[in-house]
């Protein structure tokens, strides 16, 4: 039976704490049995970290998750949930019955790894090794942007130190000295199959932290003294910090305590009720430590003025990768757009950016992964962040990506150099899968334009990016080409353009990119011929403009040639596919794309060596007409 409520607001002492640690124990084994599934035994090991934290020096007001002065506590530890949410409890944010009837049910809001459902919740984990790269992201936010002194609390576990990026994390941690970064490692020894590589070797852990610029403190993770000191420590250091805590996975149950076999399993009912008994029963403690004062500096609103934008005469050569950078400084003139690049911004053209915009800049150099995952921490902080590198490279950090929809962040990126286009440098740089992987993300937006004309709402993509919800992906192209559209013309996601349109028209062209280069090429060749095509620009991948698709599949009785710089699968062809392929409409489709692994080459030679040049594109078309 559960005691009478207790309450603690402010700092609680240690006795209490100790008491919260419990209840946090209980409480993750009574969630995870009632779901039937869980991770109570990761749960318990980290308990006693987590209730000094939140008890005693997490400035954190729970009634205003929204208060810019607030901590932040991210777990990149995420398959703890069952703690997460049991600290929500005792805060009193989350009912006991809530937390016994929706953790893991469908339509809840606990859900098995925490996201931003929750108004506490700053990032989604769970795919082990981005909640510390986040957290740098809104680090950098702290001490660089809002210039405010709240922390950044990361539980992070010992098996996701093997994570390549959670070395990211340290290194740039490190590089920006961000003082206001707190990582709490979990070194409970045991993960999913047995043991961890390094097992409890705690020195281990720290030289391979300090090698990487932090302070490290080795502590007892269930000494509550020790571990109050340590925080105590960590918060008065002039860089990174990182509590390297020694504990015992299952800790307060002695059936399960340090015993393999236990990870991701919730106890049986008997045996939850045994380790109930042990650790002293139920428990309905509220206990609740500092809030952040009131003379804390908050963030003033950003400036929002006029963007002027660069532009460029009908017919002049630019690159859309050029336009991207120039486009993107321009609208750097908003306080709340920010700029990160992967060492290759004199490429991306983010250079431009650094010249206008320097604090608001910010290189993570060849770390793709950490790279996206800052972005996804500035935007927790509200600021709307670009990040660029070379198109193929983003395919390094998808599982960021992926992660970042999740997470309901907004995030914008762009991908220079795509394609067999790029030319001599060879296959490894050519993006040819990002267009199918930057359609396959949630709630995203992909956009390829074909020219540099930065007409609003376009901004060489930069200024139709800044606004949009969600995942958005810009990829841009090596070559400069002519400039087709004029600075009024207006663009926008989910529309196309009709270059060439007739009544007598017979066959439908559609490209992006270069493509649409090449297929207006094949037009002319075609016109010469008494052939009349229609050419169609889906500079918006996704969404697609499935109306302008359909009226041209009508008018030409549905002969479309779709060519694109990309593999066949799930590029510009799937989503024409998908917008004409539930039998509507008439369709007899040529689909042109890189079908064999490409070399070094000149542009021209590529092109025509993957099938997708405008004399290719003009003999899919005759084809079509038989």
């Amino acid at each position: 039976m559960a005691s009478p409520v207790s309450e603690a607001v402010g700092v609680a002492d240690l006795e209490t704490v100790r008491e919260l640690a419990r209840q946090l124990r209980v409480d993750s084994i009574r969630s995870s049995t009632s779901a039937g599934s869980g991770h109570p035994t990761s749960s318990m090991s980290a308990a006693d970290l987590l209730a000094v934290l939140v008890a005693r020096h997490l400035r954190y007001d729970w009634d205003n998750p929204g208060d810019p002065a607030n901590d932040h506590l991210i777990f990149s530890k995420g398959h703890a949930s069952p703690l997460l949410y049991a600290i929500y409890k005792a805060v009193g944010v989350v009912t006991d019955e809530e937390l016994m009837t929706g953790y893991r049910r469908f339509g809840q809001r606990l859900q098995g790894h925490p996201t931003p459902i929750l108004p506490w919740v700053d990032v989604a984990t769970g795919s082990l090794g981005q909640g510390l790269p986040d957290a740098v992201g809104v680090g950098l936010a702290g001490k660089y942007l809002d210039k405010s002194p709240y922390r950044v609390w990361v539980l992070c576990g010992d098996s996701e130190m093997a994570e390549g990026s959670m070395w990211e994390a340290f290194d740039k941690a490190s590089y920006y000295q961000l003082s206001n970064l707190i990582a709490v490692v979990d070194v409970n020894r045991l993960g999913q199959r047995g043991e961890t590589e390094l097992g409890w070797n705690l020195d281990a852990y720290a030289a391979r932290v300090r090698a990487f610029g932090w302070k490290t403190i080795e502590v007892d993770g269930h000494d509550v003294d020790a571990i109050d000191a340590a925080y105590t420590e960590a918060d008065g250091f002039d860089g990174p910090v990182a509590i390297i805590a020694r504990t015992v996975k299952g800790d307060g149950f002695s059936e399960i305590a340090d015993k393999d076999g236990w990870h991701g399993k919730p106890l049986p009912a008997d045996m939850a009720a045994r380790a109930i008994a042990e650790l002293g029963g139920e428990r309905d403690l509220r206990v609740r430590g500092p809030v952040p004062a009131a003379s804390l500096p908050r963030p003033a609103p950003h400036a929002r003025p006029a963007v002027t934008l660069p532009t460029w005469e009908v017919g002049a050569k630019v690159a859309t990768r050029k336009a991207y950078g120039q486009a993107l400084a321009a609208v750097g003139a908003r306080g709340d757009v920010v700029a990160l690049d992967a060492e290759v911004s004199n490429s991306t053209h983010a250079e431009d950016f650094k010249a206008a915009h320097p604090d608001r800049f910010f290189e993570i150099f060849i770390a793709e992964q950490q790279m996206v995952a800052a972005a996804v921490g500035l935007s927790v902080r509200g600021y709307v962040p670009f990040a660029s590198t070379f198109a193929a490279f983003l395919s390094r950090a998808y599982d960021f990506i992926r992660m970042a929809a999740i997470s309901q962040a907004d995030i914008r990126l762009s991908g220079s150099h795509a394609g067999v286009e790029i030319g001599a440098d060879g296959p490894s740089q050519m993006a040819l899968e990002d267009l199918a992987m930057m359609r396959a993300v949630d709630g995203s937006t992909v956009l390829y334009p074909s020219d540099g004309a930065p007409a609003p709402p376009r901004g060489g993509g930069a200024a139709a990016m800044a606004d949009l919800p969600g995942i958005s992906y810009l990829r841009t192209t090596r070559g400069a080409y002519p400039v087709l559209y004029g600075p009024d013309e207006p663009f926008a996601p989910g529309g196309s353009k009709v270059l060439r349109r007739s009544d007598t028209d017979v066959v439908t062209l559609v490209g992006a990119g270069i493509t649409l280069h090449e297929a207006l090429a094949a037009a002319d060749a075609l016109a010469a011929e008494g052939v009349s095509a229609r050419v169609i620009d889906l500079y918006s991948v996704k969404p697609v403009d499935k109306a302008t698709l359909v009226e041209a599949a009508n008018a030409t009785a549905g002969r479309i040639v779709v060519a694109e710089d990309h593999w066949p699968e799930g590029g510009l062809g799937g989503a024409v596919l998908e917008a004409l392929g539930d039998g509507d409409v008439p369709l007899r489709l040529r689909h042109l794309a890189v079908r064999e692994l490409p070399g070094s080459g000149t542009a021209e030679e590529l092109l025509d060596f993957a099938g997708i040049s405008a004399r290719h594109i003009a003999d899919a078309a005759r084809g079509l007409l038989g």
